[in-house]
């Protein structure tokens, strides 16, 4: 490319993004087609440019299209011991848990891990009154946009917040960082499945765990299924197909003899997924 020619481009890119931020109402779509440029002159790196557009997305969304839902959500109940709900804390290695009552409509507030750690510590396990250490829980209708959400937690430094139904029952939960993957993409700890380790896990049994990426020809080869693989090269594509759109964590559909549950997924692809052969 000529230095003209560069230069050329430069402007272009340029002259869309100062359009898009001038005294002039932008389209969305002249926004991101010069941000498009700009990454192609080599201005903006790709990692950048899915953040600008995640957080383009997040203003659009809502609750009900990042929470957990409630078949996933792991609860404590108040009338447990440690000693019950100690595993269940280990297991699993999260920092916070809803505390609900008999009815698991009724959550009465959130359980900190680092919370026991106290009671661990002086080998006082025993006096832990679950119910006199929960946290206030925050409520949150599905509806709420997550702009708005990432802004209140922000505000009030809380990171959980359990989401209602138009009828007030509990229809799942968000975390911050459930809103901040919608930005970024998947962010993974120490604690999370290790992607390194094949495409294909059994997971005792519950199945597979089953990378998205996994070509279809090697899915059929393991399981001695008949997939098909002439639209697509992985099990992610077919499986999107499958739905007619991006699904979310926690949604599953059924495909020849085997179902698949969305384990890990962001806006713009399917991660993980659990195959149980039907």
């Amino acid at each position: 490319m000529s230095e003209e020619r560069s230069g050329s481009t430069g402007k272009s890119w340029l002259g869309r993004l100062a359009q898009a931020f001038s005294d002039e109402p932008p389209t969305r779509e002249d926004l991101i087609s010069g941000l498009y440029e700009a990454a192609e002159a080599g201005v903006l790196d790709n990692d950048a440019l899915n953040i600008i557009e995640g957080a383009m997305q997040v203003s659009d969304m809502r609750v009900r299209d990042a929470m957990i839902p409630r078949a996933q959500m792991t609860m404590v109940q108040v009338n447990q011991t440690p000693l019950e709900f100690l595993p269940l804390i280990i297991e699993t290695a999260h920092s916070r848990f809803p505390v609900c009552g008999e009815n698991p409509d009724e959550v009465i507030g959130i359980l900190l891990a680092k919370d026991l750690l106290p009671f661990m510590l002086s080998g006082n396990l025993e006096s832990f009154n679950l119910a006199d250490c929960v946290r206030p829980a925050v409520f949150i209708p599905e509806g709420k946009r997550l702009n708005v959400l990432l802004r209140e937690f922000r505000s009030t430094r809380n990171h959980m917040a359990i989401v209602v139904d138009e009828y007030g029952g509990i229809s799942g939960l968000i975390t911050i960082e459930d809103v901040l993957e919608q930005i970024v993409g998947e962010i993974e700890d120490e604690h999370d499945e290790d992607e390194d380790e094949g495409n294909i896990k059994p997971l005792d049994d519950k199945g597979y765990l089953v990378k998205a990426l996994t070509p279809i020809e090697d899915f059929n080869d393991y399981f001695d299924a008949d997939l098909p693989d002439d639209e697509f090269d992985t099990l992610g594509g077919i499986i999107t197909q499958r739905f007619g759109r991006l699904p979310q964590k926690g949604e599953s559909v059924s495909l020849n003899a085997y179902n698949f549950t969305v384990l890990s997924a962001d806006n713009r692809r399917i991660r993980l997924l659990q195959v149980t052969p039907t």
